[in-house]
């Protein structure tokens, strides 16, 4: 168990590209559970139904769920929405506005979302920022500028029959505030994950980098030694990559891996 510094929440990665037992399923995609402020939060669900077999692995029952959320509209974290709205009969899944748009993968691969769950009576959807309690909040910091882009690595929406450079305005965080820590949840950082770092300055930081397709070189080394800067612990996985994680090690002290099944405490 990796462990930091006080006891205010427990976070339980149900889905990660990596394994850290046999026993755990893992798939290209992220599924976070979240125990904090008094709730029981689902931070995205995977691109299937596996995060709920890794759950009943782990003793976690999805039913207790009382707050879902999917960070942005692609199907490697919200491929298991259905199976979790079956699932469990309670939680509302809040949703930004625009996260059922059509996204592709370039030109040829759609990886969006299913668009039939977008009439369940279930879904919340939100807008640029969302008060869901006085400690649970989401933003999407659309009208941030982005000092750090990193472009979009290809990924588009379609409109009409163009595909044009996905913004990911259908991306939001999920911070927690509790006992003067900020911790932040960012499924996969499109936006920037120095910029949202920056807007944030969280106290720890849980979520992908999306830094998997960057060369080992100078663009990474520059990355890593600016998130070395801010007072900020990272547990990271999913779309850094591994290769990439291996090599920021060196250059940032607070700086860990989340493989699924493991677990932490902040």
């Amino acid at each position: 168990m990796l462990q930091v510094s006080g006891d205010i929440m427990k976070i339980t990665a149900l889905m990660e590209n990596t394994s850290s037992h046999p026993r755990f399923k893992s798939e290209h995609g992220l599924s976070l559970y979240i125990e904090a402020s008094s709730h029981r939060i689902l931070f995205d669900m995977g691109q299937s139904e596996a995060f709920a077999d890794n759950a009943k692995e782990l003793g976690i029952d999805l039913t207790d769920v009382d707050i879902a959320i999917l960070s942005h509209g692609h199907y490697d974290h919200g491929g298991g929405l259905a199976h979790f709205l079956k699932v469990n009969q309670k939680s509302k899944v809040y949703i930004n506005k625009n996260a059922f748009l059509p996204h592709y993968n370039g030109s040829n691969k759609y990886i969006g979302l299913d668009v039939a769950l977008r009439s369940s009576d279930r879904i919340v959807f939100t807008d640029d920022s969302y008060i869901i309690d006085e400690n649970i909040s989401l933003f999407t910091c659309n009208e941030k500028p982005r000092k750090h882009s990193f472009g979009s690595f290809g990924l588009t929406e379609k409109v009409g029959d163009d595909f044009i450079e996905d913004d990911f305005r259908h991306e939001q965080y999920l911070l927690i505030t509790e006992n003067e820590k900020r911790i932040l949840f960012s499924g996969c950082s499109h936006k920037g994950i120095i910029d949202i770092t920056d807007w944030f300055k969280p106290t720890a930081l849980i979520g992908g980098f999306h830094f998997s397709k960057i060369p080992l070189g100078s663009s990474l080394l520059n990355a890593a030694k600016i998130l070395e800067r801010f007072d900020t612990e990272y547990f990271t996985c999913h779309c850094t990559g591994k290769e990439q994680f291996d090599f920021m090690k060196q250059y940032i002290s607070k700086l860990h891996y989340l493989s699924c099944g493991e677990v932490i405490t902040i």
